[in-house]
């Protein structure tokens, strides 16, 4: 599988992210380390805990990233929620967290399918 296919796969932006970072090396670095990264599991520990201004940190994180590396579903789904979040208050905001979750583990899948067989 190319990073394009990948990218293509989790519904993102290949040619946003390779116009920002300029190099599939760079892209591939940063895609394959995205999969390392907690913000989704504090995420779901910060809200089972009750914890919404950690909850909020976490959502904006995923943002972020998701912005950096033009992952356009799943910054879209998380920016929805941390708009939700960023009141401080959890309420209303579980048809964006399944949103999130949908396009997380999309996102996720089409990573790991690189990585088990990546190809230039």
């Amino acid at each position: 599988m190319t990073i394009r296919e990948c990218y293509s796969m989790l519904n993102g932006d290949y040619d946003d992210v390779i116009g920002r970072l300029r190099s599939e090396r760079l892209v591939q670095k940063f895609l394959l380390k995205f999969l390392a990264d907690g913000s989704y599991e504090l995420l779901f520990r910060s809200l089972g805990e009750g914890n919404a201004q950690e909850a909020f940190r976490a959502a904006h994180t995923i943002k972020g990233m998701c912005q950096n590396l033009s992952f356009t579903a799943l910054e879209r789904s998380a920016s929805a929620l941390t708009e939700t979040l960023r009141g401080g208050e959890l309420a209303g905001y579980e048809p964006h967290l399944s949103a999130v979750k949908e396009d997380y583990e999309r996102t996720v899948a089409a990573i790991k399918a690189y990585a088990e067989n990546p190809e230039s």
